[in-house]
């Protein structure tokens, strides 16, 4: 057998200790955990220990376990010379006598015995032993999705040969700060000669407790120790979970880095330390999809990290990607989830046996109760609640409620809107919110994307957790009615800026305010229904504008039958008329809605209202032309003209020579037409309304097409469809849309037309219902293609579908009952033909009665 060289008095320590401990530890009356908690040490360690894995712990580790043990005198001393590989009688090792070592001034050893959960080591997500360096072992890299800008700015940040002592990342629970801070600690490791290591602060450590750890990790024995060793040499120590002992941890850094200046501190937690040379760095959820893109592209969705993290953790449960009919839930489900990977990953887990409409079903209404799945045996009852409320109690009572006041905002919001929320009851002047926002950011439950103002957000699960606490504070009706007049006052400001050169930027702040919208006016409607009408009301363009039309009538219609609102302020109701009307002329003309606007018109002369007078004209003139009574229609745009000239409106001006534009068209005088287009721009040019002169060069292009000029057709409505997608007008871009498609179909360029056609389809508006399967463009389009390459039965089939299709083109009409004829030679059709003619007024154009010339020829 070969020598023992020495090794006996170790091996007997190692065989004696596993007994030892398991013997002191259970006449304690503590489980394995119990103990690794009271130590403040690593369950692994005491597993180890009593297994015989670990025959030879560290000094601190001894006198921690001792501690917890409550062992002094001779069992203390018995133990120690144990676990240090000695029998109880041997004398210490070595001939020198102990030394005392001074701790620098600010350094000293925690006196006494620890308090329970001491820090521990932290490595990767795993507790092990506190002595082990990161830098000797470091776990491996985690796969990080959409944190490449924090990952290089902290890099360089913990590179700077002078760098900030301490950097905090800060987030609400789940976020990925400890994630983030591991990656960051592997791409610096090398810059850290002296080592990189961490602890895990645990609840109700003092001062003394974290240094010690954080000698401990480092290999040193004490403060003091460790002092010495990193004098001069650039360390990193990672401190994760600060809020378990805020005020201790930043004690104990404070002292660190007074004394240590190669020392860099990463720390993670909910909150800062609050030492005065910290780097705050927040870590925001990921980004998801806004509300405004539904998940129909995958690429588009691919393109937000938090659907990226969703897709990753799916495929590790099942194998099929996300199908096509999967991917609006997957938007929904990430922004439910608000872009926090613990909750992503809780959900993607479930997908092993739901596909995701399952998942947004059965959990989109409540994230708060998500929980990872629980070990047999095993009560968890962490939840997305848990971990917001954790953080929601670090608020101070004021704070609290501030919280639950900006819960009432559905979407992004600006420092204004915060400010008006927040203030006290009649306050004319509030306090400034910027330092309360920046709190709520620093605590990671404020999400703040893009430059624009309306750039601040609640995380969806704050938001759900402040809104019930919200309810249980009984303050919801209040700060309801609150965010309603918020909102309104939006809509004022922004209401007549929907007409001219800011048009643009008004629309997209509305946009912005869609969620919120909808829910001022749905909580508005039964509490206030006055601020409900006068909201409503002021939307109505954006409504049109935005394809909103459908909403915007039940709202409408709903306020002005309301008897509540009876008594409101009488220039309220004729807008909301109006704006009702302009709302119902989209799709055809109901029996009351003339004489409501003649009724709203009267309203706004009896007030001298000449901006309502013109514009409740403008809206009678419309539905007019709708309710074919073209003549009257065109009297009432002549003297809407007149009246503009004499207040020397420029906008309203354009407007009536836009209407009588149509009247020109019918009459079969393009050249009339066309010079009044030119008027039109002009008069928009010089009052920067934008819109109308793009609505113009629609009605141009349709003037080229219908005098043959094909290509300056195409042109002038490419142009149109181009600045229409800004604009909005959904009605307006398919018009623009179907008159391009008929020029090309008559230049002969069907490859063109048919592409045109295939989008035209593309936006039929939802609301139309399966049973309008075509509309008068489409259909007119299908027919003109049909018959210029000769294929005259199904041009007639086309053509016949046209006629019958309701719109306000009544010229359209016409046009497809002139190929009709053209196509099918029925000489009973030019009755109809010129009925439709003579009831409308609308003239035959010179290429349609030379199509017509025929048939007329051959009949008897």
């Amino acid at each position: 057998m070969a020598p023992d060289h020495g090794r006996s008095r170790s091996s007997a320590g190692g065989a004696v200790l596993p007994a030892l401990l398991r013997g002191h530890r259970l006449a304690a009356g503590l489980t394995q955990a119990e103990l690794a908690t009271r130590a403040g040490i690593g369950v692994r360690t005491v597993r180890d220990l009593e297994r015989g894995r670990s025959s030879r712990p560290q000094r601190t580790t001894v006198d921690l376990l001792a501690d917890a043990l409550g062992l002094s005198g001779p069992d203390r001393a018995a133990f120690r010379a144990v676990a240090r590989g000695r029998t109880p009688t041997e004398p210490p090792e070595g001939t020198a006598p102990p030394v005392a070592v001074r701790p620098p001034a600010g350094i000293a050893p925690p006196a006494g015995a620890p308090t329970p959960a001491v820090p521990v080591a932290r490595s990767g997500v795993e507790e092990t032993d506190p002595f082990r360096r990161l830098s000797a072992d470091l776990p491996p890299p985690v796969d990080l999705i959409g944190r490449d800008h924090d990952l290089t700015e902290l890099t360089r940040l913990l590179r700077r040969d002078r760098g900030t002592p301490v950097v905090s990342l800060v987030g609400l629970a789940g976020v990925g700060k400890s994630a983030l801070a591991m990656a960051v600690t592997r791409r610096v490791a090398d810059r850290y000669p002296g080592g990189v290591a961490g602890v895990l602060v645990g609840e109700g450590s003092d001062a003394g407790c974290v240094l010690s750890a954080a000698a401990a990790v480092f290999g040193a024995t004490g403060p003091a120790e460790l002092v010495t060793r990193l004098t001069g040499v650039p360390a990193l120590l990672l401190v994760d979970a600060v809020e378990r002992a805020p005020e201790a941890v930043a004690e104990a850094l404070d002292q660190l880095t007074r004394i240590l200046p190669e020392l860099r501190v990463l720390a993670t937690g909910r909150h800062p330390v609050g030492l005065p040379t910290e780097r705050v760095w927040p870590v925001p959820p990921l980004d998801v999809p806004p509300e405004d893109k539904p998940g129909a592209d995958p690429s588009g969705l691919a393109g937000y990290p938090a659907v990226r993290l969703f897709t990753a953790r799916l495929a590790q449960v099942r194998r099929e990607p996300p199908a096509p009919a999967e991917l609006p839930a997957l938007a929904a489900l990430v922004r439910r989830l608000g872009g926090l990977p613990l909750a992503i990953e809780l959900m993607a887990a479930r997908g092993r046996i739901l596909d995701l409409n399952e998942l947004l079903d059965r959990y989109g209404d409540r994230v708060l109760d998500l929980a990872p799945p629980s070990p047999r045996g095993v009560a968890v009852t962490v939840t997305l609640r848990e971990a917001v409320a954790t953080s929601y109690r670090l608020l101070a009572p004021d704070e609290r409620t501030a919280l639950r006041r900006l819960a009432a905002f559905r979407n992004r919001w600006s420092v204004g809107m915060a400010e008006e929320m927040l203030a006290g009851e009649g306050a004319e002047a509030t306090a400034d919110p910027v330092p309360l926002l920046d709190r709520l950011l620093e605590l990671g439950l404020l999400s703040v994307r893009g430059t624009g103002s309306f750039r601040f957000r609640l995380l969806d699960a704050v938001r759900d957790f402040a809104t019930e606490q919200l309810v249980a504070a009984g303050e919801e009706a209040a700060v309801r009615r609150r965010h309603a007049q918020i909102v309104l006052r939006l809509v004022v400001r922004a209401e007549p800026e929907l007409t001219g050169p800011r048009m643009i930027g008004a629309l997209h702040r509305l946009d912005e305010l869609t969620s919120d919208v909808v829910a001022a006016l749905g909580h508005a409607s039964g509490d206030d229904p006055h601020t409900a009408l006068r909201m409503a009301a002021g939307l109505s363009r954006w409504l049109r504008l935005r394809g909103r039309d459908g909403a915007g009538r039940q709202w409408l219609r709903r306020l002005l039958a309301d008897p509540r609102t009876a008594d409101a302020d009488p220039a309220v109701r004729a807008s909301a008329t109006l704006g009702l009307a302009r709302l119902t002329a989209v799709h055809g003309v109901e029996p009351v809605d003339v004489p409501a606007a003649r009724d709203a018109l009267a309203v706004f002369r009896s007030l001298g209202d000449v901006a309502g007078e013109l514009d409740a004209q403008g809206v009678l003139c419309t539905l007019l032309i709708c309710a074919g009574a073209h003549d009257e229609a065109r009297e009432q745009a002549e003297a809407t003209l007149a009246m503009a000239r004499r207040h020397d409106r420029t906008r309203d001006m354009a407007i009536a020579q836009r209407s009588l534009t149509w009247h020109d068209v019918r009459a079969g005088d393009l050249a009339a037409a066309r010079r009044r287009l030119a008027a039109v721009d002009r008069l928009a040019s010089q009052c920067g309304e934008q819109r109308i002169r793009v609505l113009a060069r629609t009605d141009l292009a349709e003037v080229a097409r219908l005098e043959g000029r094909y290509a300056d057709a195409v042109e002038h409505g490419r142009r149109a469809l181009a600045a229409l997608v800004e604009l909005g007008e959904p009605g307006h871009r398919r018009r623009a849309l179907g008159t391009v498609g008929l020029a090309l179909a008559q230049d002969g360029r069907f490859v063109e037309a048919g592409e045109v056609l295939a989008e035209l389809r593309a936006t039929v508006p939802a609301q139309w219902g399966p049973d309008r399967v075509e509309d008068g463009f489409s259909a007119l389009l299908e027919a003109t293609i049909a018959l210029h390459r000769g294929d005259r039965d199904v041009a007639a089939e086309w053509f016949a579908a046209a006629a019958e299709a309701v719109g306000r083109a009544r010229r359209g009409a016409v046009e497809a009952l002139v190929g009709l004829a053209a196509s099918t030679g029925d000489g009973t059709l030019l009755d109809r033909l010129d009925k439709v003619c003579r009831e409308n007024g609308i003239r035959l154009l010179p290429q349609e009665e030379a199509l017509l010339y025929v048939l007329t020829a051959a009949r008897p």
